[in-house]
């Protein structure tokens, strides 16, 4: 066997305690706390340095390995491991924080290369992974504690083709990610996601998403998006990338703009509507949303509703919270 990671043997995987990760087509998940703040290298060389993160009380360090900080295309292997994970709770299943894993499911699931290079990419992304380490005071799971720990725990290579290439592999995701799953502190992807190739697209769509999921409309000053997305160029470069990138478009599910002041504008894609234009739901009916779909972003079901009643023609509603719950229990709904 061959692995590199947190030290040691993987002590539940010898005994049979692990998840087998076999649900095909796995709606994409990521966890909240690594969409908020910026973990993950947006760099396509070998990133060294050692990130610094504060925001609203938020401490985030970020220590790269000699082969460099973990990168946001590495991070596909996490959310595969996500994805899986949520995929079993919701059905029922017991999961574990280690898991096995057939390399080929994982590559075209994130749609990755499948050649040999492809093969020897997801190995050096599995050893960034574990080489990265993060000291912080985020809270996962209700839980706020300042640790320091690796994205995975630890690594091996359990199965290898007759040509050398990994078959199957063993991963122990670190408590902290493995909290955020069974708090369900997750929200889905887009499968286009995947599809983002420029490693700025892809933070911005992380973003677009956390933010998004709570309203129609979101804003942001440039200076922040530049903070929050952990871009180290200069504000000037970066500012000329998120232009190419919304005169490019192609972000899933949002649309963005640029408004005077430096202000960056994402709106969700198909029938946006002004604040006065909305049916208004009280708490209690957002509370009720909860009992009936647990784990998902009620605010992004409200934002759903919304659009749905104005491209089905605006109909006249005696009662908005009746109809909002008319909806919702229509509905095929996962946890977000």
């Amino acid at each position: 066997m061959t692995g590199t990671g947190g030290g040691g043997a993987l002590g539940p995987a010898s005994t049979g305690n692990f998840f087998v990760c076999d649900i095909f087509d796995a709606s994409p998940k990521d966890d909240l706390g690594t969409m908020e703040h910026p973990i993950f290298s947006l760099s396509t060389r070998p990133d060294r340095r050692i990130l610094s993160y504060e925001h609203n009380a938020t401490t985030v360090q970020v220590t790269p390995s000699v082969r460099g900080r973990a990168t946001i295309h590495d991070k596909d292997i996490l959310i595969y491991c996500i994805s899986q994970l949520m995929a079993a709770l919701n059905a029922g299943r017991v999961i574990s924080r280690t898991l096995q894993i057939k390399a080929h499911d994982l590559m075209v699931a994130t749609g990755r290369d499948t050649s040999g290079d492809g093969y020897a990419r997801l190995r050096e992304a599995f050893e960034r992974l574990a080489g990265t380490r993060i000291t912080t005071n985020m809270t996962t799971g209700g839980v706020e504690v300042t640790s320091g720990f690796g994205l995975i725990e630890s690594w091996e290579i359990v199965r290898k083709s007759r040509g050398g290439r990994m078959v199957s592999v063993m991963v122990t995701l670190s408590e902290w990610l493995f909290r955020a799953v069974e708090a369900k502190a997750v929200l889905t992807l887009s499968r286009e996601y995947f599809g983002l190739r420029k490693p700025l697209e892809r933070r911005i769509y992380e973003l677009a998403r956390k933010h998004c999921g709570r309203q129609p409309e979101w804003q942001i000053g440039l200076a922040t998006l530049h903070k929050k997305a952990g871009s180290s160029a200069p504000l000037r470069v970066f500012r000329a990338a998120v232009r190419k990138t919304i005169a490019r478009g192609g972000l899933p599910d949002y649309e963005m703009h640029e408004d005077p002041g430096d202000l960056i504008v994402f709106q969700r894609a198909g029938v946006v509507l002004a604040p006065q234009e909305r049916p208004h739901l009280k708490p209690e009916t957002l509370a009720q949303a909860r009992q009936i779909a647990p784990g998902a972003d009620v605010y992004a079901l409200e934002a759903q509703w919304q659009s749905w009643w104005a491209e089905t023609g605006r109909p006249v509603l005696r009662n908005a919270d009746h109809a909002f719950l008319g909806w919702l229990a229509s509905q095929q709904v996962t946890p977000d």
